[in-house]
């Protein structure tokens, strides 16, 4: 393995959080611990990404967003990683596509928010996503309706896994994706930003 890379054995499940945690908070915490619990997973890693491509704008220096994310994740199993600085890679189907080449036999679940699932379609090689890897979708705030009329769910409707399903979503073969309703923390990076409580 490479240095600077999470070890994990193969056979073992690992949901993989992306985004720009800019900055990270509680309710990133809460999602991924109902993650853990909920799709049965081993570990889950959160992706700080160098940048988002659907945003004009640019996050904080990633130094001072892992430091940030990593003082707030105290869970043994959460770890929180650069990976995708370090791969070079920006979209998320190129990631995907490095940890399957480097961690052959592990079992990989993205996990999104139910608002990223609204405009799935809009990211690059969505469908090659869908096809590859197992989805977990956790419902935020207000996102619900939406995220079920999104265009990937109304696509593959066909391969939703029921929530009673959950625990089994790692070790099943893509496309499967499953949408799961959640208690949240209504808190997003936005709002911190907004009173002024992390500055870019």
């Amino acid at each position: 393995m490479r240095d600077g890379f999470p070890h994990i054995r193969p056979g073992m499940t690992v949901g993989l959080f992306g985004g720009s945690f800019d900055p990270a908070h509680a309710g990133h915490v809460h999602v991924s611990r109902e993650a853990l619990k909920r799709f049965g997973l081993d570990r889950v890693w959160w992706l700080v990404s160098p940048g988002n491509p659907l945003k004009a704008a640019g996050p904080a220096p990633i130094d001072r967003r892992l430091a940030y994310a990593r003082n707030l994740v105290t869970h043994p199993r959460i770890e929180v990683t650069d990976i995708e600085a370090q791969l070079g890679t920006r979209y998320t189907g190129e990631t995907l596509e490095a940890l399957f080449q480097l961690y052959p036999g592990v079992r990989f679940v993205w996990l999104m928010g139910a608002d990223n699932l609204a405009e799935f379609h809009r990211w690059q090689r969505w469908d090659w996503i869908m096809e590859n890897v197992p989805i977990g979708v956790l419902a935020r705030p207000g996102q619900r309706i939406s995220a079920r009329t999104a265009k990937a769910a109304q696509i593959y409707r066909d391969f939703k896994v029921p929530a009673s399903g959950a625990r089994g979503l790692a070790r099943m073969q893509a496309p499967a994706w499953c949408f799961l309703n959640v208690p949240m923390v209504d808190i997003s990076s936005t709002e911190i930003r907004a009173r002024g409580d992390w500055t870019r």
